[in-house]
């Protein structure tokens, strides 16, 4: 559906994109977003995800990805979420700014939502940009829960005031299905995750209807990666992608790009100009990732025949340049720097690999202690072979240096560093209360991968 059928459904008047009002769009089940109240259930579900391929997980309002949900920056919400499964569940409202009690994690003090109950949640979502929301249970060895599952889905934050700068927006959430136990890597190395099948928005490449252009079209695309354990590099032929927002916020400097990168959790706002007719494939770079099925179609109008693909410059192996989107001047010096050293206790293909920050594990680690108003930086030392997606919970961050070059102005939740190598983050100890720091790849997150940082009085 592009926007200006959407607006028309909505009952608005579509005399132009500016004319755009989000205080009138409908989230899911037609409920008028200025009631401010939803409704979400975590349901078992059996999701086609190709021709008499059915995954049996747990989803969303019985669909994996679940809704996309539309807030506005500012206005309280309430959403009731009842739990139809037999294990206790979490919602993360993931890159919103709120309080502990909300956030959805344990670990900050979030109750569960019951096996078979329900639980309310009030917040006021900010900032604006594309979020996400997810289960923040724990997997361990299980790998039917938690990031494994279908309980992930888009959340979009809608600002006071809309630059209409797009004719479609194209909301994309990809996961990684069927995952078993793999010894892939080095000898010291422990249990991997291996997959079979992979989608967009639920349907493997083809399997679903194809995203329908028009030439000439602006097409917003919002990606998330909602993968356990795998980053994903994506391209369209034929065309290039305009990065305006990453995690949500808006980049310091855009950039056109052949493809584009991002790490678990990682989302991406991208413009892509529709001016090459033909049927496309879009996908990942790696071609069995893309016979697993992780792609679309892309066709313009009054366009047939097979959905080509050709390969892009190749990228890098692990994360891209930050830099590009940021300011080349560092960033001011902050109050206080933690440096946190990375490491792996291999599992010697007979175990999981464990995790350490400093020598420690979770929960077995001291908290940090912030105090409200300063400016902190995260100094990470990854000494391990891994690409670490690390996420903080309740605050923004700003990248201020990927492999000892220094940068500024790029703010995200998620940043990627890659295998012996660092980077660093900073951020305002803003909002209080007990935020949780952690690696996003769901094995290193279950096996010691966190931290929590604790406001003091």
């Amino acid at each position: 559906m592009d926007r200006r059928e959407f607006l028309k459904l909505s009952g608005m008047v579509a005399a132009g994109l500016s004319s755009f009002d989000p205080r009138a769009v409908l989230a899911a089940g037609q409920e008028p977003l200025v009631k401010g109240d939803l409704k979400l259930r975590i349901t078992p579900i059996s999701l086609e995800i190709g021709p008499g391929k059915v995954i049996k997980t747990v989803g969303y309002d019985g669909s994996a990805p679940g809704p996309v949900l539309r807030f506005i920056e500012g206005k309280p919400v309430t959403v009731d979420v009842f739990n139809e499964t037999d294990v206790p569940e979490t919602v993360h409202w993931h890159g919103q700014k709120i309080p502990s009690a909300v956030d959805g994690s344990t670990e900050e003090g979030t109750p569960v939502v019951p096996a078979g109950g329900h639980r309310r949640y009030r917040f006021t979502p900010n900032p604006a940009g594309t979020r996400w929301y997810h289960t923040h249970n724990m997997a361990h060895a299980d790998l039917t829960r938690a990031g494994f599952s279908g309980q992930f889905g888009i959340t979009i934050v809608e600002p006071q005031s809309h630059p209409g700068a797009y004719d479609q927006e194209i909301c994309i959430a990809m996961h990684h299905w069927e995952p078993s136990l793999g010894t892939m890597g080095p000898a010291d190395n422990g249990w991997e995750i291996m997959y079979r099948s992979a989608t967009f928005n639920g349907k493997m490449l083809g399997a679903g209807e194809p995203v329908r252009v028009r030439q000439g079209q602006r097409v917003l695309f919002r990606l998330l990666n909602a993968s356990a354990t795998d980053e994903v590099r994506l391209a369209l032929p034929g065309h290039q992608f305009r990065v305006i927002a990453m995690d949500g916020n808006p980049v310091a400097r855009q950039q056109t790009v052949d493809w584009l990168y991002l790490d678990i959790g990682e989302r991406i706002d991208a413009l892509v100009e529709m001016k090459n007719p033909g049927v496309w494939v879009f996908g990942s770079m790696k071609e069995d990732e893309r016979k697993m099925g992780m792609g679309v179609v892309v066709e313009y109008a009054g366009k047939s025949g097979d959905p080509q693909w050709q390969d892009p410059p190749r990228p890098p192996r692990g994360p891209w340049d930050y830099a590009m989107f940021s300011n080349d001047r560092p960033a001011p010096e902050p109050d206080h720097q933690f440096e946190m050293l990375i490491r792996k206790i291999p599992g010697n293909k007979k175990d999981f690999n464990h995790w350490t920050i400093n020598g420690k594990s979770f929960p077995d680690i001291e908290k940090l202690r912030l105090e409200k108003g300063k400016r902190y930086r995260l100094f990470f030392n990854n000494d391990s072979g891994d690409i670490h997606p690390l996420h903080l919970h309740r605050h923004t961050f700003e990248v201020t240096e990927v492999a000892g070059k220094p940068m500024s102005g790029l703010m995200k939740d998620v940043v990627s560093v890659g295998s012996r190598s660092t980077a660093a983050v900073d951020f305002v100890a803003n909002n209080p209360g007990l935020t949780l720091f952690h690696c996003h790849m769901q094995l290193h997150m279950d096996f010691g991968f966190m931290q929590l940082l604790e406001y003091s009085a």
